[in-house]
């Protein structure tokens, strides 16, 4: 399943936003520097969906705001 994230760095705290069944706004707290942003995407879409981290990755959009998402 793929689902389309918004990436809102530097955030007071982190929250998701589901906007409809496959577009998500992610706030998270971490800076968008060596990919922390991306691993804290990972952290709260893990923790938001009840998964493991380990069966969520980044599949486009490494540097960008907007992503594509993959769930194993």
């Amino acid at each position: 399943m793929k689902i389309f994230v918004k990436v809102k760095p530097n955030a007071y705290e982190e929250k998701v936003e589901k906007i409809d069944e496959n577009r998500f706004n992610v706030s998270v707290v971490e800076p968008p520097a060596n990919g922390l942003a991306n691993r804290g995407v990972v952290k709260v879409l893990a923790e938001y969906l009840k998964i493991a981290p380990s069966r969520i990755r980044v599949a486009k959009g490494f540097t960008s705001k907007q992503k594509v998402v993959e769930i194993i």
